[in-house]
């Protein structure tokens, strides 16, 4: 049990166990009640205090054993909330592996999991963003949806003292069946775009990509009677209703994915993470599924131009040449700044402006009252940003030039429907970038959307994009993350680390990791007194030897 005592209010946590699961031949066992007792007199200090010691698993019912194994896990967290210790910096998220959840739905590898995020709560994060995958929750049939896995890993979050960011992911991840990592769209959804390729986004040479559903056929009822809008919906409602008692108290945020990479975008380039092609590529529109087209066309027809209806510009040039080289994209006398360009760009623009609308509308709906912070995540786009047309930008679906401002739309948007902007790329310096690529600046592009964020009035969360970060890179995102939150309005600003894996916990990328996190939290830090945990004890000064044996746990795993 876990008891929080604050002013005129203690919250007790109760335990019971139900199903959460439309499937009903598995019981799934996690807390699902949060009671609140009104206490008298008022105290100017909280306490939480956690003790869970596990013995079975959870499919024997009582409590749910982390590690799935016989023995016990015993300890507590006792965290002092006063006004003086409370953190008034820049919180730290840390994003867990892809594969925390595996294919088969349980967590894997717990004990390294277990032991990584007492590590994380020791060096003083605030907690951890989970990808929950919409390819492994309601994988085989529509509207069965099996959450085992994801409740193990947030209550292992739980039981650490650490608050979980969900991200609610509808896309693909990884290259293909080869990739250890991938992680298809759900297998009934592969089987109905195989009877309608016209699912997938298509470019003009006619190659598909099915990392998420094209959102030319949002509110059409292509997958089962339902439109892929009211399958996310539905998604997003289930979650609610599983994890209904931990939002607001341990899940404090979801974000809502929008696009290939989780990102409200277009798939326009040909990786999957778009910025390592960077230096060069253009990227492609993504308009030639029917449906799409069909969009198009209509557009053209309304304002009496039905020529403009029967494709993408002409003269876009290649995946990899330069821009001066293009009809469309060239600096002066380039067709993106006619009549033409302006009408296509508006339309392409808008079409995915309507999307993230649409998910936004729903999302706002579903999770009101709930008291979690909703977001969403834009691409960092900033290869070709010192140009005067931004090709790869607008390839992307940002109408974003040097006249016209692409991304306050989508930060007012975001506004209206109470969301977050997450963002990435917090660690790039122009003077490194602009060494290999000088049409690039990842700083230009960061203080566009931060001042659109700061109009709007909307909280903001960053993230770096490079796992390998120096001591110039986290000194950057301090940089970065000041230029948003500084000032006389203080605006919420969390960072999100991407991602825990081994490298982590080598000791010197440790060391300036739990720095960096003592940093951006002004020295504030969320101290934890962590009891044994079997054999290994993550106090003070035995935190090093721990952080080092879980380097050796995931070299060897």
């Amino acid at each position: 049990m876990a008891i929080l005592s604050q002013s005129t209010a203690s919250f007790s946590f109760s335990f019971s166990f139900v199903s959460t699961r439309t499937d009903s031949t598995r019981l799934t066992r996690f807390p699902s009640r949060v009671t609140f007792r009104a206490r008298s007199p008022p105290r100017r200090h909280a306490l939480v205090s956690s003790r869970l010691n596990s013995s079975r698993s959870p499919d024997a019912g009582g409590s749910l054993s982390p590690d799935n194994g016989s023995g016990d896990v015993a300890y507590q967290l006792h965290h002092d909330f006063s006004p003086r210790r409370r953190r008034r910096g820049s919180p730290v998220f840390v994003t867990l592996p892809v594969n925390s959840v595996g294919r088969e739905g349980r967590v894997a590898r717990p004990k390294a999991m277990m032991f990584s995020l007492k590590a994380l709560a020791t060096a003083g994060v605030e907690g951890v963003v989970i990808e929950i995958w919409w390819g492994l929750v309601e994988k085989n049939k529509p509207r069965v949806y099996d959450w085992r896995g994801y409740e193990e890993l947030v209550a292992m979050a739980c039981k650490c003292g650490l608050k979980v960011r969900a991200v609610l992911a509808f896309h693909q991840h990884g290259t293909g069946p080869d990739d250890p990592n991938w992680i298809p769209l759900p297998l009934w959804v592969l089987d109905e775009i195989q009877k309608d390729i016209e699912l997938a986004y298509c470019d003009r040479f006619g190659r598909r990509n099915i990392e998420y559903i094209s959102l030319g056929c949002d509110i059409l009822p292509v997958l089962h009677g339902r439109s892929p809008i009211q399958a996310y919906a539905d998604f997003m409602r289930n979650f609610r209703d599983t994890f209904g008692s931990l939002l607001g108290v341990i899940i404090t945020g979801v974000q809502i994915g929008m696009g290939p990479g989780g990102e409200l975008r277009y798939p326009s380039f040909s990786s999957q993470e778009p910025n390592l092609a960077w230096p060069h590529e253009l990227g492609e529109f993504q308009c030639y599924d029917k449906y799409m087209l069909a969009s198009l066309n209509a557009s053209a027809r309304n304002i009496g131009k039905r020529e403009w209806g029967n494709g993408g510009p002409f003269g876009s040039g290649s995946l990899m040449q330069n821009p001066e080289h293009t009809d469309f994209f060239k600096n002066d006398g380039g067709s993106w700044d006619t009549p033409y360009g302006k009408f296509f760009l508006e339309w392409y623009s808008d079409m995915l402006l309507l999307h993230g609308e649409r998910i936004c509308r729903e999302a706002e709906t579903i999770f009101r009252g709930s008291e979690v912070h909703i977001s969403a995540k834009l691409a960092a786009i900033h290869w070709h940003y010192v140009t005067q047309s931004h090709p790869s930008e607008l390839t992307a679906g940002y109408y974003n030039t040097s006249n016209r401002d692409g991304y306050l739309p989508i930060a007012r948007m975001f506004s209206k429907y109470g969301f977050s902007m997450c963002c990435s790329c917090f660690e790039m310096q122009d003077a490194v970038m602009q060494k290999i690529n000088p049409d690039g600046s990842p700083e230009g592009f960061l203080r566009q959307l931060l001042l659109a964020a700061r109009l709007c009035d909307i909280s903001l969360e960053g993230q770096n994009f490079s796992t390998n970060l120096d001591d110039g890179a986290f000194t950057q995102v301090l940089k970065m993350s000041k230029f948003y939150s500084d000032g006389i309005e203080k605006r919420s600003f969390s960072f999100n680390f991407v991602r825990m894996d081994k490298r982590l916990f080598e000791s010197r990328n440790w060391d300036r990791f739990t720095r960096f996190v003592r940093q951006m939290s002004n020295g504030n830090i969320f101290r934890a007194r962590l009891n044994s945990v079997r054999d290994v004890r993550l106090k003070t000064t035995p935190v090093v030897a721990a952080v080092g044996l879980l380097y050796h746990l995931y070299q060897h795993s």
